[in-house]
């Protein structure tokens, strides 16, 4: 199966209105951006998870861009993982599973140093997450930039070395290959997994891979769905297009 909707569900005040009109559009999940802040209240993530699920919308998050497990100021590696278990608080009064989020930069330490830290803040995140019996998935995201810590392998060794999950986001990889990337190998080395978390959208790269999302090539989603039917995985797919209801209703028609 594959499920797909958009990144965004407003403020608190408009989220109502929000998760209705996606209803009526049969959007099967939304993914809430906390990427500048926890905007939600407890009440308020208490009403609208009740209200996403009335509406039967698989409910998601975004985490914090301002992230970095591998700093060497153990000040920014401490305030990272209070944004990420902040995050997670909250999608445990949504009712919501996943935490997406990007974990870290290689800076000027070694790739097997980066792995290491990583690994070791998402285990300790994965200790607290389960002392508070907060039902939620770590998701660290496949990125865009080539200096940047989150390839395809790095992100599914963390997932064999911690236990956490994971979120592919195709636009990122295809960015950092430099706009190459064979759909059918990139979903073979995920189809044991029975579901997957994915973010979707078209890209804007350069030597450096992701410089901006852009609109959804329809085409190209083509492509990525014959690829998604191949196997038997559950997908859930968050549209981070500049346009994302609308990309995500296009996406919907191709299925």
């Amino acid at each position: 199966m594959i499920k797909v909707g958009p990144s965004g569900i407003g403020g608190a005040k408009e989220a109502e209105d929000i998760l209705d009109e996606y209803k009526e559009n049969k959007m099967d999940l939304a993914e809430i951006a906390y990427t500048y802040s926890v905007y939600l209240k407890p009440e308020d993530a208490k009403r609208i998870g009740k209200i996403a699920k009335k509406n039967k919308i698989e409910l998601s998050i975004h985490g914090h861009y301002f992230v970095n497990l591998n700093s060497e100021d153990k000040k920014k590696v401490y305030m990272s993982k209070k944004r990420i278990l902040d995050c997670c608080e909250s999608a445990h009064y949504l009712g919501a599973k996943v935490v997406v989020f990007h974990p870290g930069f290689y800076g000027k330490r070694d790739p097997k140093v980066t792995y290491e830290n990583i690994m070791n803040e998402i285990k300790n995140l994965m200790k607290t997450i389960k002392e508070n019996k907060w039902d939620v998935l770590l998701c660290p995201e496949t990125t865009g930039k080539v200096n940047v810590f989150g390839s395809m392998d790095e992100i599914l060794r963390l997932v064999e070395d911690t236990g956490c999950s994971f979120c592919v986001d195709f636009a990122h990889l295809k960015a950092r290959n430099l706009g190459k990337i064979d759909y059918d190998s990139v979903v073979d080395k995920i189809k044991k997994f029975k579901h997957i978390h994915c973010h979707y959208s078209g890209i804007v790269y350069g030597d450096k891979g992701e410089r901006n999302h852009k609109l959804v090539d329809i085409k190209e989603w083509k492509e990525l769905v014959k690829s998604m039917k191949k196997v038997e995985c559950d997908f859930s797919v968050v549209c981070e297009s500049p346009d994302p209801f609308g990309d995500a209703l296009r996406m919907k028609r191709v299925l």
